[in-house]
């Protein structure tokens, strides 16, 4: 595992994005583990959180593409930090984009945010956890009716590795195949367990045998092979 990747582990729990226990999901689903990317609110941890999109980007997608784009709501700050970063970090402009909820029809006109769109744009979307895959069914279309651009990927914060609405496919595995892009993430709940099981992380040990074996159990149900 990368430097970046344990990094970014021990940040989201740091900043209490990352958290352990029994949690109910918008699924129904009993979690032993949750992330809420609502939780990033400092400028610092903001500033931390585009750097590591850029990196991830970077290692996954490489320099070839214009513009981020972030569906609404979350994914709007999430494109913001990390043109930012990728511009900081590597150099390259980068534009950033987002999609409104409804359409706009003064001023600043339309369905987009920042950027418009245009005509050979190379696009890479950002969101912060793809569980069921429903924004980008959503925002999909969006772009890909502004102009003629080409997505290029998908990229998260985590992969959850759980079944979609395939029972053999995790829900990111779903999006590459449903639209024809590269998915990525900045880590894996399989990183995590490999940072966090048994090891000391913020002054305490959060995965111990006991939440291990719930995670397991969990996986035995929910979970998906990584590819």
């Amino acid at each position: 595992m990368s430097d970046y990747k344990e990094q970014f582990i021990e940040f989201m729990v740091e900043s209490e994005v990352l958290k352990f226990g029994e949690f109910t999901l918008k699924s129904g689903r009993k979690s032993p583990f949750f992330m809420n990317a609502g939780a990033y609110v400092t400028g610092s941890q903001l500033k931390r959180l585009g750097e590591f999109y850029a990196r991830a980007i970077h290692d996954a997608f490489g320099d070839d593409f214009d513009v981020v784009f972030g569906p609404a709501y979350k994914g709007i700050p999430l494109s913001v930090i990390t043109a930012i970063a990728y511009s900081e970090l590597f150099g390259k402009q980068v534009r950033y984009c987002s999609n409104r909820k409804e359409v706009k029809d003064h001023g600043d006109t339309g369905i987009l945010l920042g950027s418009s769109l245009k005509d050979g744009d190379r696009v890479v979307m950002v969101e912060d956890v793809t569980t069921s895959g429903k924004s980008i069914e959503e925002t999909f279309p969006i772009i890909k009716a502004q102009a003629d651009v080409q997505v290029v990927g998908l990229m998260v914060s985590l992969n959850r590795m759980e079944k979609g609405k395939q029972d053999d496919k995790s829900a990111l595995d779903e999006v590459s195949q449903t639209y024809g892009i590269k998915t990525g993430a900045i880590v894996t709940m399989e990183d995590v367990v490999e940072r966090l099981y048994n090891k000391e992380c913020c002054g305490r040990i959060y995965i111990d045998d006991e939440r291990k074996r719930a995670i397991d159990e969990y996986y035995a149900t929910y979970g998906v092979i990584r590819n």
